[in-house]
């Protein structure tokens, strides 16, 4: 495994077993040596699936695959099949048929029509999938299924990532708990536009597909498609979400599932930039005052993205004027004598100058610290954004450029 992020959390979270899902992996030897690389998750009858998917034009076979099949019936179960190492991405008609092959084979070993098995690959792109390791080591997924395993799914679907992810909220619905624990992967290529890396999110509520559906997307855009490590869009971002129906009920829209459901997709999010291949710093641009929130995002992502924006951080200079550089490309409207820019509350620079009271020096300490915040007030109207990323390192290049080897 690479050498743990610093910004890593303290420890995996102790996520709560979600009723009517079991999880299990295994080492297929997709790619890797001596390490999981395969999980299934079984779903039990009536639980419904909703996902969102990278707009990549290049997008994999699985993915394609996964969306035709959202919406279906739900009262035979689902089943989730994932491997990492091969991404099974632009290998034409063969990664479609191993896809085929493996659905099928997960439909036999579970039992379930082949419309309710999704799969998912991550790794390297335009390399066939070895399949029949993955479809050979079925039988020892299948007999190590446990309510207990989503730690053990959550490393299993690692590629450069330097450690797992988890979230998990709980919240009381009609007196009832109603659990939700989501598990995720990424670290590189990550510039959602569904979209997200890898992420599964399971809970024990009972809701219709058309509002699990339309929960996710909404969600989706205020955390996984806030983030960006590195501006390329994966071939395979993928995100499910299954409810199992086992606790209470939930028929509308708001509401403290809802508001769990977004923390927990926000966490995973947040976890994904914290491993940004590299990364040494967490940084939070937030944008205001723009004339629309469409703008204030195009200014977020546009510093966010910036390889000059993002190296400034990694060698702690506080240099604001690759800000306002990648401000003015945006394609949003600016006015240079409305502008300002602070980083934490550390007023930068104002009315299209900088500031009579800012120094370097206060500056550069502000930029030691692991965790940033980069303020862009527009001055224009009051369309806002937050976006998050991470800096860019010599580090980065090294594990890019040995992806490979």
């Amino acid at each position: 495994m690479p050498q743990l992020s610093p910004l890593a959390p303290a420890a995996f979270p102790d996520l709560p077993a979600i009723e009517g899902v079991r999880f299990a992996a295994t080492a297929a030897g997709v790619r890797y040596k001596d390490r999981t690389d395969v999980m299934l998750a079984l779903l039990d009858p009536g639980s419904t699936v909703a996902g969102v998917f990278t707009r990549s034009a290049t997008r994999s076979a699985a993915v394609r695959d996964c969306e035709a099949k959202l919406g279906g019936d739900a009262s035979g179960g689902a089943a989730i099949l994932v491997n990492s190492g091969n991404s099974n991405a632009f290998t034409g008609r063969a990664g479609d048929e191993s896809v085929r092959r493996i659905c099928a084979a997960v439909a036999r070993l579970a039992d379930l029509p082949q419309e309710r098995v999704f799969t998912a690959s991550t790794g390297v792109i335009g390399e066939r999938l070895p399949d029949d390791r993955i479809t050979a080591c079925l039988d020892t997924l299948k007999s190590g299924l446990s309510p207990d395993g989503i730690g053990m799914a959550a490393r299993a679907i690692m590629t450069t990532d330097t450690f797992p992810k988890g979230a998990t909220r709980t919240v009381e619905i009609d007196g009832q708990p109603v659990r939700i624990a989501g598990i995720a992967k990424g670290s590189g290529m990550i510039a959602p536009d569904m979209a997200t890396m890898l992420v599964y999110i399971f809970t024990d509520a009972r809701i219709a597909q058309p509002l699990l559906q339309e929960m996710l997307r909404d969600l989706t855009d205020r955390s996984f498609n806030c983030i960006t490590v590195d501006g390329d869009t994966s071939t395979s971002d993928t995100l499910l979400l299954a409810a199992t129906g086992r606790s209470a009920g939930i028929t509308a829209r708001g509401g403290p599932f809802e508001e769990a459901l977004g923390a927990v997709m926000l966490d995973l999010a947040h976890q994904v930039v914290r491993d940004g291949e590299g990364a040494t710093k967490f940084i939070e641009i937030a944008v205001t005052g723009a004339d629309s929130d469409a703008d204030a995002r195009r200014v977020a992502m546009s510093v966010a993205n910036s390889p000059l924006v993002k190296t400034a951080a990694a060698g702690e200079d506080p240099n604001w004027g690759r800000i306002v550089m990648a401000v003015g490309k945006a394609g949003a409207r600016a006015d240079r004598d409305r502008l300002s820019i602070r980083f934490g509350d550390i007023l930068v620079a104002k009315d299209g100058w900088v500031a009579e009271t800012y120094t370097e020096a206060e500056g550069a300490a502000y930029m030691k610290r692991p965790e940033l915040r980069i303020g862009v007030d527009m001055g224009l109207g009051s369309g806002a954004a937050t976006v998050w990323t991470c800096d860019l390192t010599h580090a980065y290049i090294t594990i890019n450029a040995d992806y490979r080897s």
